[in-house]
């Protein structure tokens, strides 16, 4: 190859890396930018983890939100809450056993299995509460704050008209929290309630007793406990169980309340 061709082959070779050089910059910027805008859609930008909507005067009810896991108290009271429901299959089971034991609960509706089933609870929440646990039990933590909004008031409209009472807590499916959550919760003046202890039906399959006692030995005052009178079949340990379990968290000493009550208590200490 003589020297002439030698320089041009050596300037193809470095004019093409320039190209390809300046060509990998710009892809680079184009990324950039179209990630930046891709993100302006997504969560961080008045999507489910955005606890913020706009730029104008939000409407945030009292402007605060409250998420409350269990109480801190040294008295020796436990609230019992169940989710999902109602449904006509074992929800009048756990009021029937409520109802002969004397114990009040927390009930967290589905404001869509409240309005299908409505005569399952009407008039049987006397001694109970109720709270708010969404439209249909769909992952509000995937939501926009608008989206949640307007499926957290259906429901709460749904619940206060079956019910007769406006519920004034939410707990979210599968306790999942999102900044949208916490501004519709915010807005709609509710105050958050997830669990402290939660059933564990899976450990204990066709033993309800040794369900109960697994429980009873786990309470500690100010504990608020899950339970779900909706769901598998796998549910009925701990429903079975629940005659077991208040005689037990009563031979220690304890006492049910609604989880408002348990909040009242804690605010006391």
């Amino acid at each position: 190859m003589s020297d002439e061709a030698g320089r041009w082959g050596r300037r193809a070779l470095l004019r093409r890396t320039v190209l390809l050089a300046g060509g990998a910059a710009a892809g680079a910027v184009a990324t950039a930018e179209s990630s930046w805008i891709a993100d302006r859609r997504l969560p961080l930008a008045g999507g489910p983890a955005s606890a913020t909507l706009g730029s104008r005067f939000q409407q945030v009810g009292a402007g605060a939100v409250a998420v409350t896991w269990g109480v801190r108290t040294d008295t020796p009271l436990v609230a019992l809450t169940f989710d999902d429901g109602p449904g006509p299959q074992w929800t009048p089971m756990v009021l029937d056993t409520l109802d002969r034991l004397d114990v009040p609960a927390t009930f967290f509706l589905v404001g869509e299995r409240a309005r299908r089933h409505a005569d399952v609870v009407r008039g049987r929440l006397g001694r109970h509460e109720v709270g708010n646990h969404s439209w249909a039990h769909r992952d509000l933590a995937r939501m926009d704050a608008t989206a949640v909004h307007d499926d957290l008031r259906r429901s709460h409209d749904t619940i206060a008209e079956v019910t007769g009472v406006a519920p004034r807590l939410l707990r979210p499916p599968w306790g999942h929290l999102g900044g949208a959550v916490l501004h519709a919760a915010a807005r709609l003046d509710y105050r958050l309630v997830l669990w402290t202890l939660q059933m564990v039906e899976g450990e204990f399959p066709d033993d309800p007793a040794g369900h109960a006692r697994r429980i009873v030995a786990d309470v500690r005052p100010g504990t608020i406990l899950l339970a779900h009178d909706v769901g598998t079949r796998q549910r009925l340990v701990a429903l079975d169980g629940l005659p077991d379990l208040i005689a037990g968290l009563r031979g220690r000493g304890y006492r049910f309340v609604t989880v408002s009550q348990l909040l009242h208590a804690g605010a006391e200490v």
